[in-house]
């Protein structure tokens, strides 16, 4: 059973990695907005940056599912389905194929 310090290093770790992501500079709570605008501003963020080293959609998708899988673990099923329908609005800002 870990620490109790160490629980809290690894929550910390991950809100560090979202919130000072050295691939995109994301917009204060981005996360905690409709799908709809999460797209908007991961694509905007991925646009903007120059210290990616992947394709812009590929890098907001990495950043979105990073949440999802990793700061978002205890998430509730209705924000789960909203930030999995950020999924399908990304794709769809930047004209990629529904995924099946």
């Amino acid at each position: 059973m870990p620490h109790k310090r160490q629980a809290a290093s690894r929550r910390k770790w991950s809100a560090e990695v979202t919130e000072t992501s050295d691939a995109l500079t994301l917009e204060k709570s981005v996360f905690n907005k409709t799908p709809t605008q999460i797209a908007e501003s991961l694509k905007r963020s991925a646009e903007r940056s120059r210290r990616r080293k992947s394709s812009p959609f590929r890098s907001a998708m990495s950043m979105l599912t990073f949440y999802i899988n990793r700061a978002g673990r205890n998430l509730s099923a209705s924000r789960r389905r909203k930030l999995e329908a950020a999924k399908t609005k990304l794709r769809e800002k930047f004209h990629r194929p529904a995924k099946s």
